[in-house]
Order: C-alpha cells, then sequence, then structure tokens
C-alpha cells in the first residue's frame, strides 16, 4: 500500500526529514512503527518502546493496533502539553 508518512517537532529534527511516501507491506500502525524501527539509529531510539510519540491516520488519533488503509496520511509526533 501507499502511504505519506508526516514527522512533527522533535521527530522531524532527528529524523532530518519532514514527510516521505511510502510503499508499505504491513497492516497496522504498529507494523509501520516497526518498520520504521528498522532502520536504526534515532528512527530505533525515538520510536522505541516506552518513548512518548502519537499516531494519526487520516488526522484521527489512534492506537498502534489501528489499520492503515491504502492511500492513508500517517502522521507521527510527540505529544503536546499547552496552557
Amino acid at each position: 500500500m501507499k502511504l505519506r508518512v508526516l514527522y512533527f517537532a522533535r521527530l522531524r529534527e532527528r529524523f532530518g526529514v519532514a514527510e516521505e511516501a511510502m510503499d508499505f507491506s504491513g497492516a497496522t500502525a504498529a507494523d509501520l512503527v516497526a518498520h520504521l524501527q528498522s532502520r536504526g539509529d534515532a528512527w530505533a531510539e525515538e520510536l522505541a518502546p516506552g518513548r512518548a510519540f502519537r499516531v494519526a491516520v487520516n488526522q484521527n488519533l489512534v492506537a498502534l493496533d489501528a489499520g492503515l488503509p491504502e492511500h492513508a496520511e500517517v502522521a507521527i509526533f510527540p505529544p503536546v502539553t499547552g496552557g
């Protein structure tokens, strides 16, 4: 499937990329995160279990077990606090 993956805030800075188009053979957000972790270095560190980040699919926050539809826009970003 084809995905558009967007990275925000510290993740964009650490990965050195704001977005990428990807051909992906997995089915869930967890599969995508595992694929990205397999790149190693900053990818493995920032997306490691226990690290704080969120995933949105087509602008809706999802759990990692959420399915990914064809041509989805997937955003990965750190949690945001405000006041």
